[in-house]
């Protein structure tokens, strides 16, 4: 087998792996700050208020974002994307270090869980733009969607490690499951300081904020670029389940923390597998019509999942929604990024962060609420529902996305 030509490149390996590593530690910060939130609110509280507080962890990490991706993408044209990456991670790790010695001290509070996730959500704000616009800048341009699947696989393979090795680690103790983490942030910021420096255009010299406006308005104006950028955002707005994992493994599937890694790293499991086979395999044509079939797909699984009170149909339900949302993901991603100027990608780029983590963060809000309102089953189900609707919809609003056959502009092709 063939290595994928990104990987004969060392600055490309080099971020491959710390993209590896952030995601393994990010993820188990998520399993492990979710499930002792959740746990701590229902020693006190009903399923239904505890259901709420997961909600609003989304929520707090989606302000920072909220207020910052913008700003960063802005940033990200302009200076060196490599030390806002750094920056991103090392912030990152501190918070890992700080929940570590609170665990160790016995000191860990409903509270202090929300302030480091808010924190969190500022890292996250610092490296989304930075990261997604450094790929672009470390392989020749007819690799990008090979190293856009690359990347994906470093990031699934982080969300399929990072869940189990979470909860394990917690029953071992809290203090050990941030600590590994700080850890593995820590590999993460030294494979960072290993990438060279690489040439990119002069930066602009327009005003910062016009320089803002500028990048909305190509987002904007660009019917592929927009519409894969809004499609992920509402899609997985109303149908993401993440956010009540915690629920369904205590109170409705009855599996305990234990089989909450499991259940966290089902959807990456199949994202992983579905990433590498597009690596060696990438798609080529027909990539719009298969992207809406793909997140049509993935609300189908969604209530699957909602319904299902077996712990087998559960996991297989959440891998099919992985695979699904692995394919819209990669279509979008490499659309977007094909069809953007490298002097705009991290402008571009932070809009499209910014549109992920409302689809995310805030979609965890909502199903928060609609949890507390309705009960986690109908949320869920209610979810999945709407990422149907919004599949079609879109692909009525949106027909160059629909009938988007390769992932180049007509006008760049030879």
């Amino acid at each position: 087998m063939n290595v994928p030509l990104p990987f004969l490149i060392p600055s490309y390996r080099a971020y491959w792996a710390a993209r590896l590593f952030s995601t393994i530690a990010g993820m188990m910060m998520v399993i492990v700050i979710g499930w002792q939130v959740y746990d701590i609110a229902r020693q006190t509280m009903p399923l239904r208020e505890a259901a709420l507080l997961l909600g609003f962890i989304g929520l707090v990490q989606f302000i920072p974002l909220l207020f910052l991706s913008l700003l960063v993408g802005v940033i990200a044209d302009r200076v060196d994307r490599r030390y806002i990456a750094r920056a991103a991670v090392a912030l990152e790790l501190l918070c890992a270090a700080t929940l570590a010695g609170l665990a160790a001290t016995d000191s860990i509070t409903i509270p202090a869980l929300f302030i480091v996730a808010a924190i969190l959500g500022v890292g996250r704000a610092l490296a989304g733009p930075s990261l997604s616009a450094l790929a672009p800048n470390l392989v020749p341009r007819a690799q990008l969607p090979t190293a856009i699947a690359l990347g994906s696989i470093a990031w699934q393979t982080g969300a399929v490690l990072g869940p189990p090795l979470g909860a394990y680690l917690y029953a071992v103790s809290a203090t050990t499951a941030y600590g590994t983490a700080a850890v593995m942030f820590a590999a993460s910021l030294t494979a960072l300081f290993a990438i060279r420096p690489v040439p990119r255009p002069a930066p602009s010299t327009m005003s910062p904020w016009r320089s803002l406006m500028q990048g909305l308005g190509y987002v904007r104006h660009n019917r592929i670029v927009l519409g894969a950028i809004s499609l992920d955002l509402f899609a997985v707005l109303l149908g993401g389940a993440t956010a009540m994992l915690p629920l369904y493994a205590r109170d409705v599937l009855h599996v305990g923390v234990e089989g909450l890694g499991p259940l966290r790293a089902a959807p990456a499991l199949g994202a992983a597998i579905t990433a590498l086979s597009l690596a060696f395999r990438p798609l080529s044509r027909n990539v719009g019509p298969i992207m809406f079939v793909c997140v049509a797909l993935f609300g189908i699984a969604t209530i699957v999942f909602g319904t299902s009170r077996s712990m087998p149909l559960s996991l297989a339900a959440l891998t099919v929604l992985g695979a699904a949302d692995m394919i819209s993901v990669y279509v979008r991603s490499s659309l977007i990024q094909l069809h953007t100027p490298d002097e705009m990608r991290g402008r571009v780029s932070s809009v499209s962060g910014l549109f992920i983590s409302a689809s995310n963060e805030l979609g965890e809000f909502e199903s928060g609420i609609t949890a507390a309102w309705f009960g986690p089953v109908e949320a869920v189900v209610i979810g999945g529902v709407g990422a149907i609707v919004i599949t079609f919809l879109w692909a009525w609003r949106f027909p160059e996305l629909r009938l988007a056959d390769r992932f180049d502009p007509p006008d760049s092709r030879p």
